[in-house]
């Protein structure tokens, strides 16, 4: 019979090959997988930011799990510390077990009595008491041999059950964990590589991008929802991007639209956009309700408190101008529309709104 240390040795040896096997195929599927994001990397600005923030948002989910599951391997390593223990306490009653059997060898083997002339004595009137006692002795040394060596594999079974356990809990958890690293740092590198292209595109047309997560050195690209979880018109600026046209901002999904939307009209007319607002403060808000009552929303209502709202310049400030109709027929595909309520009530060419779900369609 094998000693229960070699097989608790051998099961953590099966756990570490069990973890080292199965890791071929993880690796190949993650780099698929990789080859395959790498094919279809969008190219707009737009969906450059969108796949971006879709990767951002699948690496923090993985690394969520990967924590999680790191969390529950911590727990699991406890589980398999109490068993690994409990293996060494099945090894120490083993051998208080064997020592009376070892000690019942010794003595029959100095006093044997299977011999013909100890049977001959204890079956005769001759026998002694102490012959009596020695056979008693060794009926009693039989019974409890066979106690022992009935408890003996009885421990031996709980021994390698608690060692197939541990072997099956260290495995698993070597695997998944594994498994989940990987998958994260697919993740990471794809996110990476989309937010650097965002990144290099936005600051080759002018854009200040936050790069080391000072929001006083620009924006960053990938905080457009948690605008939302702001006020009307108190909106930080960490929270914001700037647009090309100097001195005027607007939330990151937004400004992204808008610098591809300018693009297209610079090509159209050779000219950027002229813009006369965009992100207004609550203050600004105020102030503009005060000075032009009818023409401006009621503090705390505008979407350009939102950052979601540009006043614009340059000819689209016209009805009916090139400018205008251009921008009616081709604002829409970057998110950008001019709302119903501004051809008549009151009478607004010059506002426009963005609207991240036209963007979608």
């Amino acid at each position: 019979m094998p000693a229960p240390r070699s097989a608790g040795l051998i099961a953590v040896v099966l756990a570490v090959a069990s973890f080292f096997v199965p890791l071929a195929p993880v690796q190949a599927k993650v780099a698929t997988r990789l080859q395959v994001q790498e094919q279809r990397d969008p190219s707009s600005l737009s969906e450059l930011r969108k796949e971006a923030e879709r990767s951002a948002k699948e690496l923090e989910a993985a690394s969520n799990a990967l924590k999680k599951r790191q969390e529950t391997m911590e727990a699991s390593e406890k589980e398999l510390k109490t068993k690994l223990a409990a293996l060494q306490e099945m090894e120490q009653r083993l051998a208080v077990i064997r020592q009376p059997v070892s000690q019942m060898v010794e003595l029959l083997y100095a006093q044997p009595l299977g011999s013909s002339d100890n049977i001959m004595l204890f079956l005769t009137e001759d026998a002694d008491q102490g012959t009596l006692r020695a056979m008693s002795d060794a009926t009693q040394m039989v019974v409890v041999r066979q106690q022992a060596v009935e408890q003996t594999s009885k421990l031996y079974k709980e021994t390698q059950r608690l060692a197939a356990e541990a072997q099956e809990l260290r495995a698993g958890n070597l695997l998944a964990e594994a498994q989940l690293a990987a998958e994260v740092d697919t993740l990471r590198q794809r996110s990476d590589k989309i937010v650097k292209s965002l990144t290099a595109a936005l600051v080759k047309l002018g854009i200040k991008i936050d790069k080391v997560g000072r929001a006083a050195l620009g924006c960053n690209p990938l905080r457009a929802a948690t605008a939302d979880d702001y006020p009307n018109g108190l909106i930080p600026k960490s929270m914001l991007c700037p647009l090309q046209q100097k001195g005027f901002s607007l939330r990151a999904d937004a400004t992204i639209a808008f610098v591809s939307l300018n693009e297209a009209y610079r090509k159209r007319f050779g000219k950027s956009m002229c813009v006369t607002d965009a992100y207004r403060n609550l203050a600004a808000q105020q102030s503009v309700y005060y000075r032009r009552p009818g023409f401006a929303a009621v503090p705390g209502r505008s979407n350009h408190g939102l950052g979601l709202a540009v006043d614009l310049c340059g000819g689209v400030e016209r009805s009916g101008s090139a400018e205008f109709v251009w921008m009616e027929k081709n604002s829409k595909r970057y998110g950008w529309f001019h709302p119903s309520w501004a051809y008549s009530s009151p009478f607004e060419p010059w506002h426009w709104e963005y609207d991240p779900k036209i963007e979608v369609l």
